[in-house]
């Protein structure tokens, strides 16, 4: 088909049907886009939140770790309680910020098998068992010994 432009209707008319047909394809690009621009960004803000929470699950183990052993290292470093004393007192723990909780359970235990004592026994060497939580949630226990020296 050959083109004639000479006269000005014309030629506006075949301006105006090129841009009709291409109202089409740049309204189906843009669309494709778009479309492409929202599963980048799907897949930034998955990655975004998967860091974040694997940020905020490092620090509270960091955290938690940290504490146990300040206690166990708090622990060791105070006099040591003979359990084969009738009421003998505990040791004391150290403090631990609020959305945390610390407990401690001490054993006796025997020093060539490493097993629990009967009650009332002490042969000088304890289990320490330091148990961290938050927000009532366990997050740490780690075990060490305290000896009678």
């Amino acid at each position: 088909m050959r083109l004639r432009f000479n006269h000005p209707k014309r030629i506006h008319k075949v301006i105006h049907d090129i841009h009709r047909n291409d109202k089409g394809v740049l309204i189906l690009e843009t669309l494709v886009a778009l479309a492409v621009l929202g599963l980048i960004a799907v897949a930034f803000l998955g990655a975004l939140s998967t860091s974040t929470k694997a940020i905020i699950i490092s620090d509270e183990q960091s955290t938690a770790e940290s504490l146990a052993r300040s206690q166990i290292d708090f622990a060791q470093s105070q006099t040591y309680i003979k359990f084969s004393t009738p009421g003998h007192g505990e040791y004391q723990l150290v403090i631990v910020p609020q959305s945390y909780a610390l407990s401690m359970t001490t054993t006796p235990v025997n020093a060539a098998t490493i097993q629990p004592l009967p009650a009332g026994q002490d042969s000088g060497i304890q289990l320490l068992a330091v148990t961290i939580q938050r927000n009532a949630r366990t997050v740490l226990t780690i075990q060490d010994f305290k000896v009678n020296r």
